[in-house]
């Protein structure tokens, strides 16, 4: 049986952040968390998974995704390039395939997620 909710430490290595972020996005509350009997803040199983994304992708080995608006799409040729905004003050720019625009149905103004693995950016829809 699956649990419903993990440690603080439990939760923070799951996502691939430190504790203190974790505790830092509670107070933003840009993360639930609730309390256990003895006071200890605990995180609901289904906080880690809207965090994580899709369950189908949660088998990918990339830990850093940012939750953000697609702002531009330029498509030239066979490339197209898709910035993004981070809800963080970051600004994201990728370089994928046209047909990778095209399958994903980016526009400018809706929501995606852009997963980050070393040097290379892919973006989920």
């Amino acid at each position: 049986m699956p649990r419903e909710y993990y440690s603080v430490s439990e939760a923070a290595k799951t996502l691939g952040i430190s504790v203190d972020t974790l505790r830092r996005w509670d107070r933003q509350g840009r993360i639930r968390a609730e309390r256990d009997k003895s006071n200890r803040r605990v995180v609901p199983a289904s906080e880690i998974e809207r965090l994580r994304g899709e369950p189908g992708a949660a088998h990918l080995s990339a830990r850093n995704r940012f939750n953000a608006i697609v702002t531009d799409v330029k498509i030239e040729g066979l490339m197209a390039q898709v910035e993004m905004v981070v809800s963080d003050p970051v600004r994201l720019v990728a370089v994928v395939t046209r047909d990778a625009v095209e399958d994903l149905g980016l526009k400018a103004g809706m929501p995606a997620t852009a997963i980050v693995k070393s040097t290379s950016v892919m973006v989920q829809h």
